[in-house]
């Protein structure tokens, strides 16, 4: 088993210090038309963050049965060493841009990522606001497991592309000189993420790179200032109700469902779903309305 630091650990301190930064330069320099921070939404962000830990801690434990299994089964070895390394960070950092966006167009997924974008605010303290079911994503990475990437290392790149994406998450830096923007992930591109706009939904999907996002087609550069949050914001920061909102929304609507289809339909298609309402009767003519009724017999 290869021995790899918990990159997200040992950057707490950085993140704390950051933050801090951050939080004095709104105060020393302030700007009428970003987000800053809020005290009440802060608290939640950083209550969600200390949660996820706790929680992923204990869904860590199948899924690492179940990648333990996959890599012993499997007959091929990546060895850790310090070229193969750079290669299972691209792996991985392309695995997650499909985890990505898979959580934002699968509702039940959707259940579990939407917590990171129930925020209003944009700054440091939302990137650390975590979900707390995050059983949803070790499916995507078991072609890394299977390929023979021990599971240790697929948790250390894990760490490593969480850690870069605390910085992007920040509207006091600018847009970044070009080659940069055109390659990875910035603050500039994440904020498009992270806001509510029609134009801006579902785009920059990237977590080190945004040259998924390019290739996929799902890239838009900032133009218009985002606004932030979800199209239907949950007025709430009570971190039980932010964890679960959207699960308890789906049990609504498949309680309220009227077929095994749209239910389906509930949980499987994009979280703005309607059902086809049912096709209105065919109108009748005048003629039709004021005609008299034909005699029988």
């Amino acid at each position: 088993m290869p021995h790899l630091p918990d990159v997200v650990l040992w950057s707490v301190p950085a993140f704390a210090v950051l933050t801090a930064i951050e939080v004095v330069s709104y105060r020393i320099h302030p700007d009428e038309e970003a987000e800053g921070y809020a005290t009440k939404d802060a608290a939640t962000s950083i209550g969600m963050g200390v949660g996820s830990v706790v929680f992923d801690a204990l869904w860590k434990i199948p899924i690492v049965a179940v990648y333990s299994a996959i890599y012993e089964l499997t007959p091929l070895r990546v060895p850790v060493l310090w070229w193969t390394l750079p290669l299972m960070l691209l792996a991985q950092d392309f695995f997650y841009y499909w985890s990505h966006r898979g959580h934002h167009v699968v509702r039940i997924l959707w259940a579990c990522h939407v917590v990171h974008h129930s925020s209003r605010k944009f700054n440091f303290t939302t990137a650390l606001r975590q979900p707390w079911t995050t059983w949803t994503v070790w499916p995507f990475y078991v072609p890394m497991v299977a390929a023979g990437v021990h599971p240790a290392a697929v948790a250390f790149c894990s760490g490593v592309n969480l850690v870069y994406q605390f910085w992007v998450h920040t509207e006091r830096i600018g847009r970044l000189p070009r080659p940069f923007e055109y390659v990875l992930n910035t603050p500039s591109h994440h904020r498009v993420h992270h806001a509510s706009q029609g134009g801006y939904l579902d785009r920059n999907f990237g977590g080190i790179l945004i040259v998924w996002d390019r290739l996929f087609g799902s890239f838009v550069a900032e133009a218009e200032r985002p606004v932030y949050g979800l199209t239907k914001n949950i007025h709430t920061y009570n971190p039980l109700r932010v964890a679960t909102h959207e699960y308890a929304a789906i049990a609504r609507d498949l309680r309220a469902a009227r077929s095994w289809r749209e239910r389906a339909g509930r949980i499987f298609r994009g979280p703005g779903w309607q059902p086809r309402p049912p096709a209105a009767p065919p109108l009748r003519t005048k003629a039709e309305q004021t005609a008299a009724p034909e005699s029988v017999g």
